[in-house]
This record gives C-alpha cells, sequence and structure tokens, in this order.
C-alpha cells in the first residue's frame, strides 16, 4: 500500500520522511496553494465586471470567496495531483493550527482525490509523535476552516474597503488593517502623551556610608518628617507636583544647603527590617512570550524569531512555534526535570512537577507550549546548531527547564537612617537560594551574571549604630515621559487586551514599518505624522475599528465561530452589510471626509500647519498673501518636531541656505541645508548647468550649528582615498553611508568589502592603517559584502548571459543573486531544495517588477528627491489586508 503525505514545506518533508515507513511518499505544497485574488491580474474574467471584484468576495451572494492559484504555485498543484495518481491513500499532514487545516482544506477542494483521505496532525516532529499521529488520524475539522476563512474574508473586507478611502483622503499607498490599525494608534497614542508631557525637575542626596570598612549606600527619604518628592510625585501634563500630595520638593540651593547642614553631623540607625520573600519561575514560552523575550534579550525582531522558530520546529528541534498555551506534556514535564537533576542536582527541582494554566484572552492554537522536541532534551551544545538558531533554541532550552526548577528565595533588607531631622534608606536584596535563577533570569542573557546583579549586599547593621559618612552628593532628576513601545511591548499589550492572535504579530510590526507608519530607533517603535493623519481619520470617522475593546470582541467572534458556538455568515453580513455595516459607513463618509482636513496633523504648541502631501509631510504657513511650504526631514517625528526646527526649515525655505563659508580650492560658496534625509553640506547653488552639486550628509550626532568650514570641506571631499591595499592592489576609501561612516575595500568586479567604523573613529581623519585593520577583521552585523563573501550555494549559471546564480544570506534573510537582481526565497523553499529552474522564474519575475521612481522639485539652492510608489492598474495591488 502506498500513501501521499503533503505537508507545507521540504524542510518538513524532509525531517518527517525519516520517521515514517516504507511505501510513504512526502510532498511539499510550499504553503498555500490557494487564497483571495492579490491583484487585477488574478481576478479571473467571469467577475472583472462586477462590483465586488476587487474584494475577490461575493458579498451579494453569502460572502462567497473567489479563491485562484497563484501563478506560482500552479507547478507545485500539478506536481501534487501528479504525486497522487499512484497511491492508494492520502494523508494531509499540515500544521495544527486554523492555518494549516486551511491549507489542507484547500489542498482537498483543488486535488479532489478519489483514495482514501486522512488528516494528520502532531505539534513536534520526533519518531514517537510521527508514530503516535499515524494511529490518531482524524477528518478535517469544518470549524477551524470557517473560522480560518471567516478571518481571512473579515481581513479582506476591513482592508480592501478602508484602504482605498484613505488613498482618496490622505495619501495613496496608504493601508488599514483590523489588527494593524489599533497597532498604529497605539503607537500614535503614546507619542501624544510624550508631546502633552511636561517635565518635572526635583533635587534630593544620595550618602556614601561605611560601617566597620564595608560601603554601602543611602537615599534621602524625609526631611522633617515629610516624604521627598520623587518622580512618582509629578502631574505629567504640568510638570508640577500633583494636587494633593503633601510631600518635600526641593530644588538645587535648597540641596546645596541641606548638604553642607548634614556635613560631619552624625548619621543613626533608626530601624531594620528583613522580609523573605520568593520568586517563582516563569512559565514556558508561548508565541507571544517568546518573541517579546528574543527581542528583550537576543534583540532579535519579532519576525526574525518566528522564522528561526519555525525552522527550529521543522527540523526537529522545538514543538510547533505557533501556540497560545502554557500547558506542557508528561513526558516534557518528565524531561525537563531530568535536565534538572542531572544538571544542577536534586535539590534545584520544585517539590513536584509544575503544570501551568493559560491566561491569554482566547487561547486556541496549538495544545502545549513552545519547547524543546522529543522525550529528552538535547541541551543547546548536543544540537550543532549555530548562531540565531542556537541562541532561540538556547533560551527555549532555559526557560522550559526553569520552569520545573525550585523557587527562589531571597531576604529583602531595608535600613533606615537618621542624621538630624533628614531620614535616608538603604535597600538590601540577598539571594538565600538561587533555585531557577541557576538556569534562567527573565530578560537576562548570563544566569551566572544574573545572580550577581540580583544580589544588593548590606554590611551587618542593628538599630542604635552610627556609621561613617565617606561622602554626600547633591542629585538632580527630571521626570521622563512614558517610554515608546518596542516590539516586545506592543506584542504584550496587543496579547493582554485579546487583540489579534500572536502568530501575525511579526508580520503587524513589519507592516507597520514597511508602510511608513513607524521608524524603528533603538529598539522603539516611533509612529510618523502619516500614522497620526491615518490614525485621526479612523478615530473621528470609523472609531470602533481603532477601539481594542471592539476588536478584541471581534477576536472572540471569531474563536467562537472556530468552536462552533457562533456562525460565520451572519457576522460577516452584520460586520460588512446594513446600515451599520462597514460598506456603508464608508459610502457615506466618504464625501463627508475633507481630504485637507484628513491630510492635516494637527501638533499643540506650533503655529506651523503640518500635512501629508504627495512626498511626505512639510510644513505650511501663511505669511501676508503668500503661502511657504518646507519638507519635514524623514528622521524627524511627530515628537521630534520644535518651533525652533520649524522656524529653521521655513527660513532656509524664505531666505535660502545658510552660508558656511567658501570652499579654500574653488571658491565656491558651501551651504548648510536640511533636506528629507537630515542635514547636508552642498558646494555652490543648484543651476540649469550644475543640477546636482557635490552634497555631504552631516555624520550622525553633529548638530547643523556645530559645522565649520573645515570639517564641511571634509565632508564634501567623501570618499577619501586612503591608499591601496598591499595585497590586491584595490583603492581603500573611507566614505559616509546610510547606516553611517566606513572604510571600504573597492576590488571592482571581485566585489566590494565594508567595515563600519568604531566610535572613536573619525571618517574624515582616518588613516590607511587604520582601514587596514579594521578590514582585518571578521565582518559581522548590517552591512556584509554581498559581492566578497561566499555563497550558501552555487546554483548554476544562467542560460542568457552564463554569470552565477548563488544563494546569499543578507540582514534580510536568504536571497538569490544573479548580477545586480536579488530576488527572495518564496515561502517554502530553502536553500538545499530550490532548482536552478525555480531560481530563474523568481529572478525574471523580479528583473520585471516596476521599480519605485523618483521625481525632482527644484527650488532655490536645493533639489529635494521624492520617492513615490509605481501605481499600477487596481486598486487591490496595493493594500495590505493581513490583520
Amino acid at each position: 500500500m502506498s500513501t501521499l503525505v503533503i505537508v507545507e514545506s521540504p524542510t518538513k518533508a524532509r525531517t518527517i520522511r525519516n520517521y515514517l515507513p516504507q511505501g510513504y511518499q512526502v510532498e511539499a505544497s510550499m504553503g498555500h496553494v490557494r487564497d483571495l485574488p492579490a491583484s487585477a491580474d488574478e481576478i479571473p474574467p467571469s467577475y472583472k465586471e462586477k462590483e465586488w471584484a476587487n474584494l475577490g468576495v461575493d458579498v451579494e451572494n453569502g460572502f462567497e470567496p473567489i479563491y485562484v492559484v497563484p501563478k506560482g504555485k500552479k507547478k507545485v498543484v500539478q506536481s501534487l495531483k501528479t504525486a497522487l495518481k499512484g497511491v492508494d491513500e492520502l494523508i494531509l499532514a499540515t500544521d495544527e493550527d486554523r492555518e494549516g487545516e486551511s491549507i489542507s482544506w484547500h489542498l482537498l477542494q483543488l486535488l479532489k482525490p478519489k483514495v482514501p483521505i486522512k488528516r494528520m496532525v502532531f505539534h513536534e516532529i520526533t519518531r514517537e509523535a510521527i508514530q503516535k499521529a499515524l494511529k490518531n488520524c482524524r477528518e478535517i475539522d469544518e470549524n477551524l476552516v470557517h473560522a480560518q476563512e471567516t478571518r481571512r474574508i473579515l481581513d479582506r473586507l476591513y482592508g480592501y474597503t478602508l484602504s482605498p478611502l484613505l488613498w482618496k483622503k490622505i495619501a495613496w499607498g496608504l493601508s488599514a488593517g483590523r489588527v494593524q490599525s489599533v497597532a498604529v494608534r497605539l503607537l500614535v497614542q503614546r507619542e501624544r502623551e510624550r508631546r502633552a508631557f511636561l517635565s518635572g525637575g526635583y533635587w534630593d542626596l544620595k550618602a556614601l556610608l561605611e560601617q566597620e570598612k564595608s560601603p554601602f549606600e543611602s537615599k534621602l527619604i524625609t526631611l522633617a518628617g515629610k516624604k521627598i518628592a520623587t518622580g512618582s510625585d509629578f502631574d505629567p501634563s504640568t510638570g508640577k507636583i500633583t494636587e494633593g500630595r503633601d510631600v518635600v520638593l526641593l530644588n538645587e540651593a535648597e540641596a546645596i544647603a541641606l548638604k553642607a547642614r548634614l556635613d560631619g553631623k552624625p548619621w543613626t540607625v533608626t530601624k531594620t527590617e528583613e522580609k523573605p520573600t520568593t520568586r517563582k519561575p516563569s512559565p514556558p514560552f508561548t508565541t507571544s512570550t517568546l518573541q517579546q523575550e528574543s527581542n528583550r534579550k537576543l534583540g532579535i525582531s519579532a519576525k526574525d524569531t518566528m522564522r528561526t522558530a519555525q525552522k527550529l520546529y521543522e527540523e526537529g528541534y522545538i514543538t510547533y512555534m505557533r501556540t497560545d498555551s502554557v500547558h506542557l506534556s508528561d513526558e516534557a514535564i518528565n524531561a525537563a526535570r531530568n535536565c534538572v537533576e542531572q544538571m544542577y542536582g536534586k535539590e534545584y527541582l520544585s517539590p513536584k512537577p509544575c503544570q501551568y494554566t493559560t491566561k491569554s484572552k482566547g487561547a486556541q492554537e496549538a495544545h502545549e507550549a513552545i519547547r524543546p522536541a522529543g522525550n529528552r532534551f538535547r541541551t543547546p551544545q548536543e544540537t550543532g546548531l549555530s548562531g540565531q538558531e542556537f541562541a532561540l533554541y538556547d533560551l527555549i532550552w532555559k526557560r522550559t527547564v526553569a520552569c520545573q526548577m525550585a523557587n527562589a528565595r531571597l531576604t529583602q533588607i531595608v535600613v533606615n537612617l537618621q542624621v538630624e531631622d533628614a531620614g535616608f534608606r538603604s535597600s538590601g536584596k540577598r539571594i538565600d537560594f538561587p533555585g531557577f535563577f541557576r538556569a534562567y533570569v527573565e530578560g537576562t542573557d548570563d544566569p551566572d551574571a544574573a545572580l550577581e546583579d540580583q544580589e544588593v549586599i548590606l554590611p551587618p547593621l542593628k538599630q542604635g549604630d552610627h556609621p561613617n559618612c565617606k561622602k554626600l552628593d547633591v542629585l538632580g532628576h527630571e521626570t521622563q515621559p512614558p517610554a515608546r513601545y518596542t516590539e516586545a511591548s506592543l506584542v504584550k499589550t496587543l496579547e493582554s487586551e485579546g487583540v489579534g492572535r500572536p502568530s501575525t504579530y511579526a508580520s503587524i510590526i513589519s507592516t507597520i514599518i514597511d508602510r511608513g507608519y513607524s521608524q524603528m530607533r533603538s529598539k522603539a517603535l516611533v509612529p510618523t505624522f502619516t500614522a497620526f493623519a491615518v490614525v485621526s481619520l479612523l478615530e473621528n470617522h470609523f472609531p470602533d475599528l481603532v477601539d481594542m475593546k471592539f476588536t478584541s470582541k471581534m477576536e472572540q467572534t471569531l474563536d467562537e465561530i472556530a468552536t462552533g458556538e457562533s456562525q460565520w455568515l451572519p457576522y460577516l453580513e452584520k460586520f460588512y452589510l446594513g446600515q451599520e455595516g462597514l460598506d456603508t459607513q464608508v459610502k457615506v463618509r466618504v464625501d463627508e471626509i475633507d481630504p485637507g482636513v484628513a491630510k492635516a496633523v494637527i501638533l499643540e504648541n506650533l503655529d506651523a500647519k503640518v500635512k501629508i502631501g504627495k512626498f511626505g509631510p512639510y510644513i505650511e504657513v501663511q505669511q501676508g498673501e503668500e503661502v511657504i511650504t518646507a519638507s519635514i526631514p524623514m528622521d524627524l517625528t511627530p515628537c521630534d518636531l520644535t518651533p525652533e526646527q520649524v522656524a529653521t526649515l521655513l527660513k532656509q525655505k524664505t531666505e535660502g541656505p545658510e552660508k558656511v563659508g567658501l570652499h579654500p580650492e574653488t571658491g565656491e560658496t558651501i551651504y548648510l541645508l536640511i533636506g528629507s534625509y537630515g542635514p547636508y553640506v552642498q558646494l555652490g547653488e543648484a543651476t540649469e548647468e550644475n543640477k546636482k552639486p557635490k552634497r555631504g550628509s552631516l555624520p550622525k550626532g553633529v548638530k547643523p550649528e556645530d559645522v565649520t568650514i573645515d570639517m564641511a570641506v571634509g565632508l564634501l571631499a567623501l570618499p577619501r582615498l586612503l591608499g591601496n591595499h598591499p595585497e590586491t592592489g584595490a583603492k581603500i576609501k573611507a566614505s559616509l553611508g546610510r547606516f553611517g561612516p566606513y572604510v571600504v575595500h573597492d576590488q571592482g568586479k571581485e566585489g566590494k568589502d565594508y567595515r563600519s567604523l568604531k566610535a572613536e573613529d573619525d571618517v574624515l581623519t582616518i588613516s590607511f592603517e587604520r582601514a587596514l585593520e579594521l578590514l582585518a577583521q571578521p565582518k559581522k552585523g548590517r552591512g556584509a559584502s554581498r559581492g566578497t563573501k561566499k555563497p550558501l550555494r552555487e546554483l548554476g549559471v544562467h542560460p542568457d548571459d552564463k554569470e552565477p546564480i548563488n544563494i546569499y544570506e543578507g540582514p534580510y534573510g536568504i536571497y538569490i543573486k544573479h548580477g545586480k537582481v536579488n530576488a527572495g526565497l518564496p515561502e517554502g523553499e530553502t536553500v538545499e531544495t530550490i532548482t536552478l529552474e525555480t531560481a530563474l522564474d523568481l529572478l525574471a519575475a523580479k528583473a520585471t517588477t516596476p521599480k519605485k521612481t523618483t521625481r525632482k522639485s527644484t527650488t532655490g539652492t536645493k533639489t529635494t528627491k521624492r520617492t513615490t510608489k509605481a501605481k499600477t492598474s487596481s486598486k487591490t495591488s496595493t493594500t495590505a489586508d493581513e490583520d
């Protein structure tokens, strides 16, 4: 008897093949084989004239979706049909969540098998799990399929109905999404709070004391019996002490006077207190907590975390990575406890096996937490993994093992001291038993180092002791605005509020950044002016759609559809049709919304108007009869824009750029300007004869007011030729680029080898010898040279020009390279499985993809380049409808 088993990816197929008996053939569907039309080209001709055609959903007849096989999947479907011809049985072994169930259902609809069909599910790829799954096959769960289909249709209706409205009223290419728009609103709300925030200042004292030659610190907490003001006592909207707080607010002069008064006075311990506490280990990872901790500990984005976890799962290292559950199977608990006993000893085991309960709203995905696969956990060193895969597996292993370890026992120590009428306090912490700290400390890479950080040791002190004051410092403080969201904190907030599914958060955050709603700055997500405009429009005209409670209720209903508690069709009809439906709301408001108002971003304390234009945000000011406009640099966000910056931008527009001086060699004027990408210097004016004068960006951290004539001349001289490489004879240059200053070993056709400069290096003065030293160091991080690094795999040569086609790993993932054309690997393909034929198709498709076009507008001495997305023949081509 022969059996065909279909999974999603070649990696998963290759792993499962090892655990199946003879007679089983495993093939990959390469992800989804059927979906709603992604563009106008994919809409079947018989539907093109329908009013709802661009939606891909027949809203007039029971919300019937129009499914199509994407062009790139037709060969896959045909090969699966061919494989099916000679078998006696079909097993659909796609992932066990809603999406996996949906893929199996679509395969069934497309292949129309005439042999018996089984649905096989498992949450880890090990011999035992696969053998058990083979014995417990089931039928396709129609409720799960309906839930996924409803979610897909709902997201399509939301995105493809609202996005065109944003194009008309704000700017082309914007998108709205059921979860995406709520996430963007969270970022905007936080930025509004930061803009409205008023900082308050306060002063206090810190003492360095000594008892029996053991130093310790103590902070001022009271004065004449009253509490000293701290940051929590301030009202963020006024920058002053919150009304009703009875505290002492010291200014600098008062703090200095108090220090002088206390100098030389005796210190007395008035009270000591020790309080035992325990810390419990965190539960094993869910999709959400893995994304959060990976971002905090490893600095890995949600998108890269999920990509790496997917690979670890498909290669049999961890259990299924899309799950809301913190439950562990009995065999997993035993495996974790064996690891604890072998590596740390019996005393570090929890008294009894620990089982955890899922608390997140609507938990539904897989039935077990993310953990190492199998009934024996391989240590990270035993896996043979490296790089990001090793780091993520190590994180998962430690968290899983730690959850079966004993609680950490600590003692909190508080010592109160008095000097004159000033009260001071010292706080300490002693670890009596580290427990799970030995394996895992949340947010910390090194548990051993973390143990030291956890302890704050105080010398033995008792009431009546008189420690010596070695030093007394006056400290000034400023209250800080609320922190911006990071990927980790945004994921945490979305999950805690029940908005969206954790498995989609990675793609949502990527979309927010790609669509220009947010910039990433040192892990923080900073909303742009475009985000402010879009959120304001949605809040004013579609408040429910960006309300977290409303969106959370939508998620609950989708979960109820999955369990059969709610019906999918009535829900879609209520959401989209009728007087309160989305379709009617948009049609009514399309004429009510004034584009001029929609494009405007209202910012307090600014006399100028900020608007969203075709080429990005700009300032608009009325000066007499004339309206003055000036583009806002890309790196300026709403929270950064100040009246001073507005004045500088307008001055440059009305009076021309600031003059730095004359170039010592040419005699031309050097100007200082602010463009879309920030401040820069320019040699001479832009004229008809000289449309592109020499320019040089200011290095990061250099303020326009600090630019000297020597610095400007140096920047305009970049790239600097430092010399020729002693081995290759090729040029070595220093210059500034998108990611900062660098040196490059330019070998022409052989490629370019780049190295970023260190903090202590200056691009204007770096020597040839220092450049050679940097180039000799191993390459790491972003900016790795594609031309000189070794390919992951050589596929062959292109039939047209005989140039090589190779596979490389870059900062954004695996890609295929031929000449100057790069194409990413499609879903389901790996470095090992992709063929030269497939690569040629991908490269051909990439080469014919319309590129971004640049348009130039010249005003005075400045030429501003602005980028717009190439428009296509249908609205559907640029709308994102994923969540």
